[in-house]
């Protein structure tokens, strides 16, 4: 069997399946471990959503008053009864619940992008410490590179540039370091 000339083939097969399993692990012990805020939990759904006729009460029921929308009308031109007001304005009742719940998606964002990239970084320095076998440290290596990846493209959207450029900078050194490490002629 030593000289199975698919064992190169294998040594990938076994590479890329740590990859992938590797990051699945990350995905599924971060959810159980600290589960993403539902919307339900800051903006509860009743079956009748009450009306607020005017800025006092939409304000003090946690709402945002929008004056002066155009209300819907039915396809016959008649307004609806819930739209009579929206002539005079019209009250975004979930406003300060989803601005909490936003907020709650951002810090979670930001907290498990820093865990994947710790994750990765962890893996990554496994995949060069550990000497047991090539194709499990490169499935590592190139775990920590995804968790990387994947760390970036849940979070991009919250960074800001500064942020954004540390990432990119970031996953340039690891991609070089691994380069080096791995490649040495």
């Amino acid at each position: 069997m030593e000289n199975f000339k698919g064992k190169g083939v294998i040594k990938w097969a076994l590479s890329i399946g740590i990859i992938i399993v590797l990051n699945l692990f990350f995905s599924v012990a971060i959810e159980t471990v600290y589960p993403q805020p539902q919307y339900d939990t800051f903006c509860t759904q009743t079956q009748v959503t009450p009306i607020y006729e005017d800025e006092n009460s939409c304000v003090a029921a946690g709402g945002q008053w929008n004056p002066g929308v155009e209300p819907k009308r039915n396809p016959d031109g008649s307004i609806p009864v819930e739209q009579f007001t929206a002539a005079q304005g019209y009250c975004n009742v979930y406003f300060t619940c989803n601005q909490e719940y936003q907020d709650a998606q951002e810090l979670y964002a930001r907290n498990v992008f820093v865990i994947l990239i710790v994750l990765g970084a962890l893996s990554i320095a496994a995949g060069f410490m550990l000497r047991i076998s090539p194709a499990v440290s490169a499935g590592l290596s190139y775990g920590g590179v995804l968790s990387f990846v994947i760390a970036a493209i849940r979070y991009w959207g919250e960074a800001g540039d500064l942020v954004r450029l540390a990432i990119v900078a970031a996953a340039l050194v690891a991609l070089i370091a691994i380069g080096v490490k791995k490649f040495k002629e």
